[in-house]
């Protein structure tokens, strides 16, 4: 697959991007967003809820860990790992959320979960691309 580089010039335009591309993800999709803190993986997770049809606001799972939304087909998991210690993902399931029929799967944080990760996985990158600019790379 050939990276596709975004420039989003706010939360909006990148809330945006992120309905447009996450209409297209299906059941047991797994995406993981790597980036600096501050860089948009919330606020693209919130835009992928939006375009799988969730109404509510999608929050940031960081002191859940996880958080589940209702949408058109399934489920939406949303993990936040960041606080997680490698020796806790044992408890924490993964493998089933991976393999939920039902479910997608986005993952702020995923570098803290290396050997749990499906191999078959869809990873998008931020960066600070200026003030208020990110760079989005998927790939």
């Amino acid at each position: 697959m050939t990276p596709k580089i975004f420039l989003s010039k706010s939360e909006k335009q990148t809330r945006q991007i992120a309905a447009r591309w996450g209409k297209r993800l299906k059941p047991l999709d797994v995406v993981c967003l790597y980036g600096p803190m501050g860089s948009g993986k919330t606020t693209f997770a919130q835009g992928i809820a939006q375009g799988l049809g969730f109404r509510g606001r999608a929050v940031s799972p960081t002191f859940n860990l996880i958080r589940e939304y209702r949408i058109k087909e399934g489920i939406l998991y949303h993990l936040d790992l960041f606080r997680i210690d490698s020796s806790d993902l044992n408890q924490l399931g993964l493998e089933d959320y991976f393999s939920d029929p039902y479910g997608i799967c986005v993952i702020e944080w995923p570098e803290c979960a290396v050997g749990w990760l499906p191999k078959d996985r869809l990873e998008v990158y931020f960066s600070f691309a200026g003030f208020s600019n990110r760079k989005i790379r998927f790939s």
